[in-house]
């Protein structure tokens, strides 16, 4: 029988093999997780909510499914977290804000997290997020700083911060995260974990984010196997969201082996304008390498668009306004001044300027649809940059003011809607992760996280071992 310390530290897929095998139960492993929890999260600040009386409860219902034979997917009784971006029944979805009354009617579940339940996920809590999710760096008026597991006088990225922590520390297997401009991929660079932006739609949201058609949720894990076991059951229907795509009942799991042999690469280690670290990009480029070893075919090859910064920030601003504008006046001081700001100038954005960058967010999207007949997939670094000091939006010592500006990679690919992943490809010399960022044409994330897991296969994740 493993012990508990062992048991915090098996992936979603072992930790169902062993409850399969009755050597060791979902009652146990949440006990694992919640122990993690109580040993960590004091210094990390990956929570700001959890709820282990109710995690049991549902550990030992999960425990019964298993011994009488009929568990309900693939990831029944497995530890797993929520946002607070993401309406979760019973438990305050805050958003990061001290504008956002905690008394109120918590009673239905996002649909994403009502799949989670309906297959037995064991629901630990709720990870940090900076307020709205506005931000890449993850602080809140709320929640104080989230730290990098890794230098915890660091980032972990953001908006997800406190899911890619959790994922890192182990502290449960499975996050559920949400990425408007990367939201999910910029902490799994920063934390080196793995995590998917899916396709927009694939993944059902209700309510739809105020920042429209780029915002999209999906998992974070520590495995890629991990992510494709919850995106299976997180991509199930949900009628409450017209944009979602048809149901594609397939199995993620399903073709992850099936490596890279043959497939047609681009590398790029700029997209033909970013500013990136040389040590940075020597990795990236020997992930690539280490892709060809493996039989794909890489070419270096920018995917031809210019700098999408100004159009990004026009529907991000747009979105902030929208938000504060349904808040009520007097509340407005409380809000994080970093996000007061950008709401402010989202509320001078013409309808004009609107208009014109949903135009040129068509044109890149186009771009992309005839760059990728012609590559299987887009290979870039996941950030220009290793994870900078707590407490500031932007790297400190450089002119950069804004999140955007150290996010090149990221945010290009929520304003086209593609399937986008981040699996760590090495560290730098200072010890700090460094991610690789696999992209795709929209509706395959299959090829994404085969991509990945070949990639995994070849540079196995390596999680921080905290005293």
């Amino acid at each position: 029988m493993p012990a508990a310390s062992d048991l915090a530290a098996k992936t979603a897929g072992e930790l169902v093999a062993l409850f399969r095998r009755r050597q060791a139960s979902p009652v146990e492993a949440a006990r694992a997780a919640l122990k993690r929890i109580e040993a960590h999260n004091g210094r990390i600040n990956a929570f700001c909510l959890v709820d282990g009386e109710r995690a049991l409860r549902d550990a030992r219902a999960s425990e019964a499914r298993w011994l009488a034979g009929k568990a309900q997917s693939s990831i029944d009784g497995v530890p797993t977290t929520i946002k607070d971006i993401i309406l979760t029944k019973d438990w305050p979805t805050l958003r990061g804000s001290r504008t956002i009354e905690k008394g109120q009617d918590w009673s239905e579940d996002a649909p994403a997290v009502a799949r989670l339940r309906e297959a037995g996920a064991v629901l630990l809590g709720k990870t940090t997020t900076p307020e709205f999710g506005w931000k890449a760096v993850c602080d809140s008026p709320l929640t104080g700083i989230t730290r990098n597991p890794w230098d915890e006088q660091r980032t972990p990225g953001g908006s997800s911060g406190g899911a890619a922590g959790a994922a890192a520390l182990r502290m449960g297997c499975l996050h559920l995260g949400t990425d408007g401009g990367g939201s999910i991929r910029i902490p799994a660079g920063f934390t080196g974990v793995f995590g998917i932006k899916p396709t927009f739609g694939r993944v059902p949201a209700w309510p739809l984010s105020p920042f429209g058609t780029i915002a999209h949720v999906g998992p974070i894990a520590a495995s890629v196997e991990d992510a494709a076991r919850m995106l299976t059951v997180i991509a199930r229907p949900d009628d409450r969201d017209w944009h979602s795509l048809p149901y594609d009942p397939r199995d993620f799991v399903i073709g992850l082996a099936e490596g890279v042999r043959g497939l047609r690469m681009a590398l790029s280690l700029d997209l033909g304008y970013a500013k990136v670290d040389p040590e940075i990009a020597a990795l990236v480029e020997g992930a690539a390498g280490k892709l060809v070893e493996a039989g794909a075919i890489v070419e270096r090859r920018d995917p031809g668009f210019s700098d999408p910064a100004e159009v990004f920030k026009t529907l991000w601003f747009s979105g902030a306004a929208d938000v504060r504008a349904a808040i009520p006046r007097e509340r407005w001081p409380l809000l994080d001044p970093g996000f007061d700001r950008i709401a402010a100038a989202g509320e001078t954005i013409t309808r004009s300027e609107y208009t014109r960058s949903v135009s040129a967010r068509g044109e890149i999207g186009l771009a992309m649809a005839r760059f990728h007949r012609e590559f299987d997939v887009l290979l870039t670094p996941t950030l220009p940059l290793a994870a900078f000091e707590t407490g500031y939006l932007a790297p400190p010592g450089t002119p950069q003011t804004e999140w955007a500006q150290w996010t090149p990679f990221s945010f290009p690919f929520n304003l086209t809607q593609q399937p986008a992943a981040s699996i760590p490809c090495g560290f730098t010399s200072a010890g700090l992760p460094v991610g690789l960022q696999i992209i795709a044409a929209k509706y395959q994330d299959a090829l994404v996280l085969r991509v990945a897991r070949a990639f995994e296969e070849l540079c196995p994740i390596r999680l921080p071992q905290p005293n």
